[in-house]
């Protein structure tokens, strides 16, 4: 069956963090505070799907005639975002997804409308486009998308990859992608093709339960599986509301999912192992996190993929 007419594409992934570099063989990208999603164009419409194949458009109508701003029936790879303040806005965005009111949805898409920026090509016309060296399909991606103001695509330098992550680290955004000009496309693969310099590093970890503290603080226990073991990865406190838990359900437990309870975790409420969140920090080489910030659930995330960095 053509793949166009199949969907459930795993997006391409990107590889480890490392330092910003310069080098003429790759190129540089702005790294959005979005969520990934692929997005089939025809004629016919717009199906905007995540990276577990959750259609997205009903959360995002405003979206639906992206289809139009498309010279040919395709398949793009790319980041849904709102802009909030003239910054991409991880927490409006994943609020969006969560709601179901039509009515709200239009309110919020009035106020914060969303928008796709696309950074690849993997469908043209029927044909696929993965073997082809990332910059022809660069050169692709510019001949298929009309911009506007709901569709753009990703803007890129060459060889300059510390210059962009100095100025995105100004603009306080995210970090920037590092792209090698001939690597192909590999459908859910994590290759060094693709690398990640990030202002602030991240992490995905797995709420494994939750302490509450003094001042109505709540900290939450994270966890990372290491090959089939699940890890004790230390917590969360900074940005963490029992409000978000309550939005995306939890289901508690009578003992610690670890092996072990890990020290200082006596008082823990245990929970089933089972939402993802994104933690921000500051960069460190050590296996702990260092002033770790919550930066929201992500539902296009299973909790086996959330894996301890060697």
């Amino acid at each position: 069956m053509d793949i166009f007419e199949s969907k459930g594409i795993k997006p391409m992934l990107i590889s480890e963090q490392r330092e910003a570099f310069n080098s003429s063989d790759w190129i540089y990208e702005i790294k959005l505070d979005g969520i990934r999603c692929i997005a089939y164009l025809d004629e016919n419409g717009t199906d905007l799907r995540n990276k577990r194949d959750k259609k997205m458009l009903p959360c995002v109508p405003e979206l639906k005639d992206i289809n139009r701003q498309i010279k040919k029936k395709c398949i793009l790879d790319g980041e849904l975002f709102v802009l909030r303040n003239g910054m991409t806005d991880f927490y409006e965005i994943q609020r969006r997804t969560l709601m179901t009111d039509p009515f709200k949805i239009q309110l919020a898409s009035t106020k914060y409308p969303a928008s796709f920026v696309a950074y690849d090509i993997i469908y043209d016309s029927g044909k696929m486009t993965i073997d082809l060296p990332l910059m022809e399909r660069k050169k692709i991606l510019q001949e298929t998308v009309v911009e506007n103001n709901f569709i753009s695509i990703s803007r890129y330098v060459e060889e300059n990859g510390i210059a962009l992550f100095e100025a995105a680290k100004v603009q306080n955004l995210e970090g920037i992608v590092a792209k090698k000009k001939d690597s192909k496309y590999y459908f859910g693969k994590r290759t060094k093709n693709w690398i990640k310099c990030k202002v602030m590093a991240t992490d995905d970890c797995i709420i494994c339960g939750y302490i509450r503290k003094a001042n109505n603080m709540t900290s939450l226990v994270l966890g990372q599986f290491d090959g089939s073991k699940l890890v004790y990865k230390g917590h969360v406190t900074l940005g963490v509301s029992l409000r978000t838990l309550n939005e995306h359900g939890y289901n508690i437990i009578s003992k610690s999912p670890f092996q072990f309870v890990p020290p200082g975790n006596e008082d823990a409420v245990w929970l089933e192992p089972k939402l993802v969140c994104i933690v921000e920090s500051m960069p460190t080489d050590k296996d702990s996190f260092r002033q770790p910030v919550f930066k929201g659930i992500r539902d296009d995330k299973l909790p086996h993929e959330c894996v301890v960095t060697k």
